[in-house]
């Protein structure tokens, strides 16, 4: 026990390595905006899939990923508006009236086995609906590294 004027030797704490996050996190950080400008941006890995997302198993091989594959130079403040409009530019079937994306990260747990976690979805033209068009990657967990599962329903 510590007497008085000693110290308590408290254990090193680690930043937590994203593999071990959780996937449901409770308050989501407020992540301020990027100067643009001065900040060098992230490649951003893009995996698209008309009628929903690829199984985790497509991601267990590391250079064996889905071919349907977009990179994007963006940050961590970048909307999933931002990214629907990028998708809509490379993807014919996302740019449908009436079509939605929904939008997923896929990173290794601790085990070293993949994740796929949905974060949102957007309609491909607002239209004045508005789903999760507002939010950025960094706000929804997003670390550099991660991939992004677009599935185009």
């Amino acid at each position: 026990m510590a007497g008085v004027g000693e110290t308590q030797k408290r254990p090193l704490r680690r930043p937590m390595h994203p593999s071990a996050r959780n996937p449901f996190p409770q308050s989501r950080p407020r992540v301020g905006p990027v100067d643009r400008e001065k900040t060098c941006p992230l490649l951003l890995r893009v995996f698209t899939k008309i009628g929903g997302h690829h199984s985790r198993e497509n991601f267990a091989v590391r250079g064996k990923e889905p071919k349907d594959e977009v990179q994007i130079y963006t940050w961590k403040d970048a909307t999933l508006r931002e990214l629907t409009d990028l998708v809509k530019e490379v993807a014919p079937a996302a740019r449908r009236r009436d079509g939605r994306l929904s939008f997923a990260f896929v990173y290794p747990d601790k085990n070293g086995r993949f994740v796929l976690r949905e974060v949102g979805k957007t309609f491909s033209y607002g239209n004045g609906r508005r789903l999760d068009d507002a939010l950025a990657l960094g706000e929804l967990g997003f670390e550099i590294g991660d991939y992004l599962d677009v599935a185009i329903l």
